[in-house]
């Protein structure tokens, strides 16, 4: 581990890299890392990310059926038993900010601590926007689920409702399309002007599905499990109640990249804009990867994928420039 003189004479530890977050992307990049034998340290809040609260992963390649708590548990048991003098654990904590430094960057924990590095990792993910309504905290994960990929096939066969106008709400109707019996999607807009006109023309054209512009839902209703959901027409003012055994909500993400923000260029909706062939950022020395980047596609592999991208890139500019 590098040890560097600041200017205030003050001896300081400096490691290789730091990895900001607990998800499938930074397990991956951590692993890797040690079996490199970088001085790293991995810091995160939680384990295993926004799937934590799936209650059945069924595409995790590899593993045909695990929960969310039981995939955060396996991820942090294989990052732990890299854990030496190599790679170092940080958890239940969150990173404030990043800066540049003398010698590379400084790394400040929601405590005050700091950490000084050659070269960062962010891995830190998003979180789902979610629904603000009557019975939603209710029936979280009781019928009403924020990933499709992760949880649409337990619906299979079933009434789904999808509540989001958007590409990312169509893409999720078109998933389910695969495996429900049918699928309504609720939007509170007057027209989709979120999404391609060639996408929504494929997915209306389904038999099986229904779209319904002007609905604002109102309420997530049930006894033990999701039944339907209520909703007002925006015009009329009229309430309606729309029956279904699970509602997916497609409303938006939003990016952890709070503590980078004036330090690495981010997009519009505040994700961190990289260079798909290696995970840079916009700084030099920084790189990111998983729901946090602006890529199109969201899913644990492809996080654990680019994590792991990213990593290849670090350790050659560490150790081969």
């Amino acid at each position: 581990m590098g040890r560097v003189v600041s200017s205030y004479g003050i001896l300081v530890i400096m490691l290789d890299l730091i990895i900001i977050g607990g998800g499938p992307g930074g397990v991956a990049a951590g692993v890797y890392a040690s079996r490199k034998r970088l001085k790293t340290e991995l810091i995160t809040k939680e384990w295993g990310g926004q799937s934590v609260v799936s209650p059945d992963i069924q595409n995790w390649v590899g593993t045909i059926s695990i929960s969310g708590n039981d995939f955060a548990d396996m991820l942090k048991k294989h990052l732990e038993a890299y854990k030496d003098d190599t790679l170092t654990v940080t958890a239940n904590t969150l990173v404030s900010k990043v800066e540049k430094s003398e010698h590379g960057f400084t790394v400040t924990l929601q405590n005050g601590e700091t950490r000084e590095t050659k070269a960062v990792l962010v891995t830190s993910g998003s979180t789902r926007r979610k629904l603000v309504v009557k019975g939603a905290d209710t029936f979280d994960q009781k019928g009403l689920t924020y990933c499709a990929s992760c949880d649409g096939p337990l619906f299979s066969g079933q009434d789904v409702a999808v509540v989001g106008g958007g590409n990312a709400g169509f893409e999720t109707a078109a998933q389910l399309l695969a495996y429900t019996k049918s699928v309504t999607l609720l939007h509170r807009g007057a027209a989709f002007d979120k999404a391609d006109p060639v996408t929504i023309e494929k997915v209306l054209s389904h038999a099986n599905m229904t779209a319904i512009l002007n609905a604002e839902p109102t309420e997530v209703i049930g006894d033990k499990f999701v039944t339907g959901v209520r909703y007002k027409d925006t015009v009329t003012g009229e309430e309606k109640e729309l029956a279904a055994t699970g509602v997916f909500v497609e409303i938006g993400l939003v990016p952890n990249t709070g503590f980078v923000t004036g330090l690495l260029e981010l997009d519009e909706y505040k994700r961190i804009i990289i260079d798909p062939w290696t995970q840079q950022t916009s700084v030099p020395g920084i790189w990111a990867a998983g729901d946090c980047t602006n890529i199109k596609y969201h899913q644990n592999n492809i996080s654990s994928g680019d994590a792991v991208r990213a990593l290849e890139d670090i350790y050659i500019h560490l150790r081969a420039k």
